[in-house]
């Protein structure tokens, strides 16, 4: 994978990837309720499940490159606008100002007594859970990686430096998270605040799909 791409890649999943939803919820709950070690295997279920589908998404790629490479040139350009498209949704999405209260009630009422057996095992599926049973998950790896594969290079290595960024990235940003829960739960309750910060994501989730697209082109 060429440099250009990799960087537009962290950039995007920097900034798409870690907007507060309900992966992020859970890890600031789990820090909250448990702790920040306890945060942190809630954080590891969620990248092994994005493992899974950027396997998936990325053997899909490899057969549409190899056997049709002007319909994935096609698919190409499609994921460059499913990302732009995911830069307004950002942008405009409304401020949740209960954004707190939501996360405390993430484990429900018997959420200050933790698991008593197997709470590392517990809390790690609960993040595969959470990220595989996510219907979103899969329209963003599937419909982003297209746009950053090289037909003209091997797709599995392609797919390896995928999957090491966007688990680096991911579980850097989950635990920055689950480190600051308490105060990051409360900023994002504040309007001000969560407009500025989806408002930022978003333009910078545009530019580094474009950057993406353009890179690959000139």
């Amino acid at each position: 994978m060429e440099l250009e791409l990799w960087i537009s890649l962290i950039i995007l999943f920097a900034a798409g990837g870690l907007t507060p939803g309900p992966a992020v919820m859970l890890v600031i709950a789990t820090s909250m309720r448990y702790g920040f070690r306890l945060a942190l295997v809630s954080a590891l279920g969620v990248c092994a499940a994005n493992v899974l589908w950027i396997t998936l998404a990325a053997s899909g790629a490899g057969v549409l490159a190899k056997q049709f490479p002007v319909l994935f040139a096609g698919l190409k350009i499609l994921g460059l606008l499913f990302i732009l498209w995911l830069a307004w949704k950002t942008v405009t999405q409304p401020v949740d100002t209960h954004f707190e209260e939501e996360v405390v009630e993430v484990f429900g009422p018997d959420a200050r007594r933790p698991p008593k057996y197997g709470r590392f095992v517990s809390l790690f599926f609960r993040g595969v859970g959470l990220q595989i049973a996510n219907p979103n998950a899969l329209v963003f790896f599937g419909g982003m990686l297209p746009t950053f594969f090289n037909v003209s290079a091997p797709v599995l290595q392609q797919a390896i430096v995928m999957i090491m960024t966007v688990t680096l990235t991911e579980m850097f940003g989950l635990t920055v998270y689950g480190a600051a829960a308490r105060a990051l739960a409360h900023k994002f309750s504040e309007p001000q605040f969560a407009r500025y910060f989806y408002i930022s994501a978003g333009i910078i989730m545009a530019l580094s799909g474009m950057w993406a697209i353009l890179s690959q082109i000139l």
